[in-house]
């Protein structure tokens, strides 16, 4: 039986809005035909269903098991057809798009001169708004008829067009070689996170730059430069330099701002140059400008500045509320978050067949962090183990890494010496396979490890020691991830000091704004 989660038709029913249900019966109810059809009925059946059960569809007699699929599949064309009739899922591109089939269709009746009419203003709004790629098939179609519709002016439009033809491909072509580094770079950071040695950076800077476009700033319009940040955003990601990535994550939002009208066209490229904004800002811990964004873009959300559509709203929750989280992070105020772990998990229970595995883990990992910041750690092992136990999750190997390191750490912490024993072994086996023990890694683990052997009076001078040895480890390109992921650094402090981890980072925040 196909998974209720995977299904893709039941997934597209339970996402339709009681207005989108409603067009849709309406959509179908125009033909006589329609109203008792079998479609419909599946429809019906689905929309009340909590699960997907293909035993009960097929027990309501609705269809028999062979004509199942063929049903499903011409159901869910029906509910797209229906979507694309309604207005609230209308923008600039399917309306070019529109307007590009209606003159195709006036172009097979031979009413060229109408054609011709409708492709110029498809192709003024397709230009005005960036949409290269359709201004590119437009023109196209206008030589295709050029040449079967003579006028007078057919050998200075010939030029005109071919001009038009030749400038558009160059365009393309440069934005195709900055979207393909950008996501190959962004699928680099996905799957391996930053880089881990000189040999690592070297590799990825070679990349970069062979693939890197020679371009002219000034001549490139909103899309090329769109793409081009985001290309020098992964790669100052990659490469931790978080000066560089605040640089053009700063760069790609002022990209919006000085062309607001593109928020409304792209509200998804909007909104993640906002959060990736934020994240750098995270990074190089400024505070005050972080909280400014991330006012700012709620602002934005709120007052419909960014258009909420069923695309935006999840990714409004992930972004709005990754960010919220960091604050707390940033600041130290863990306590002070712990209302969002209820307002994160009812929103992602609401999203979940929208929001992908591994951004779920990755709130998993910010609110084990957010629980042992606060002291509870406890909770802060049980949202790990939902990272650690999960077997089908291929990215980020460096989450799961660290998820295994703060795992250890509340394991101490809670005084459960026997499951820190076991679970050494366990993290120990499972780094060695990754490859990817470092140094911070293999300090931490040497000190847990030998735990058991030192006296209780001595215990202060072992986190000293230990500290002694990670404090260098701060400022080192490649060792510095560590504590991206997990601050030992403020943990040993408070140990050392016998303060909450929560003051220890509270006070370092405080140093950080005077």
């Amino acid at each position: 039986m196909p998974n209720s989660q995977k299904e893709s038709l039941f997934v597209l029913i339970k996402s339709l809005s009681k207005s989108e249900k409603r067009q849709f019966k309406l959509y179908v109810g125009r033909f006589e035909g329609n109203v008792n059809s079998k479609f419909l009925a599946l429809f019906t059946f689905l929309e009340k269903s909590q699960t997907y059960d293909e035993q009960a569809i097929l027990k309501k007699k609705i269809v028999t098991k062979q004509q199942l699929s063929n049903l499903k599949a011409n159901l869910y064309k029906q509910i797209l057809r229906s979507l694309r009739l309604n207005p609230a899922q209308h923008n600039i591109r399917i309306t070019i798009r529109e307007q590009l089939d209606y003159a195709t269709i006036l172009y097979n009746k031979g009413l060229y001169t109408q054609s011709l009419k409708l492709l110029d203003k498809a192709k003024i709004l397709a230009l005005e708004h960036e949409e290269k790629n359709v201004a590119y098939e437009i023109v196209e179609l206008e030589k295709v008829i050029e040449t079967q519709y003579i006028t007078r002016s057919m050998s200075s439009r010939a030029d005109e067009l071919s001009a038009e033809a030749k400038e558009l491909s160059i365009q393309n072509a440069l934005t195709s070689k900055l979207s393909n580094l950008s996501l190959e770079l962004y699928g680099l950071l996905l799957k391996v996170g930053y880089v881990k040695d000189e040999k690592d950076y070297e590799e990825v800077t070679t990349y970069f730059h062979d693939r890197l476009p020679k371009i002219n700033l000034e001549q490139l319009g909103f899309r090329e430069k769109l793409w081009l940040y985001k290309a020098h955003l992964w790669y100052s990601f990659l490469t931790q330099d978080f000066l560089s990535s605040y640089k053009f994550s700063y760069k790609w939002v002022e990209l919006f701002n000085q062309a607001p009208k593109m928020k409304e066209i792209h509200p998804v490229f909007y909104l993640k140059g906002n959060h990736y904004l934020l994240e750098s800002l995270f990074y190089i811990k400024h505070e005050v400008k972080f909280k400014e964004v991330l006012l700012q873009l709620e602002h934005d959300i709120e007052h419909n500045i960014i258009p909420q559509n069923d695309n935006t709203k999840v990714l409004s929750f992930l972004y709005v509320y990754m960010n919220k989280l960091n604050y707390h992070f940033l600041t130290g105020t863990f306590s002070d978050g712990l209302h969002l772990v209820a307002e994160v998990n009812e929103r992602i229970k609401t999203f979940e067949n929208r929001i992908d595995e591994h951004h779920v883990m990755i709130f998993y990992y910010k609110i084990a962090s957010l629980y042992f910041g606060a002291g509870d750690n406890k909770n802060c092992i049980e949202y790990l183990q939902k990272i650690i136990r999960n077997k089908s999750l291929k990215v980020r190997e460096d989450l799961l890494c660290f998820s295994r390191i703060l795992n250890l750490v509340a394991h101490y912490e809670l005084g459960l010496d026997y499951h820190l024993e076991t679970q050494l072994k366990s993290t120990y086996k499972y780094l060695l396979k990754m490859d990817d023990l470092h140094e911070v890694q293999k300090e931490v683990i040497k000190f847990l490890r030998g735990l058991g052997n030192i006296y209780p009076h001595q215990i202060k001078k072992a986190f000293e020691a230990l500290h002694a040895k990670l404090k260098p480890f701060e400022d080192d390109p490649y060792e510095r991830r560590a504590f991206l992921y997990l601050d030992i650094l403020s943990w040993l402090e408070s140990k050392i000091e016998n303060k909450p981890v929560a003051e220890i980072i509270h006070e370092k925040a405080k140093l950080l704004l005077r």
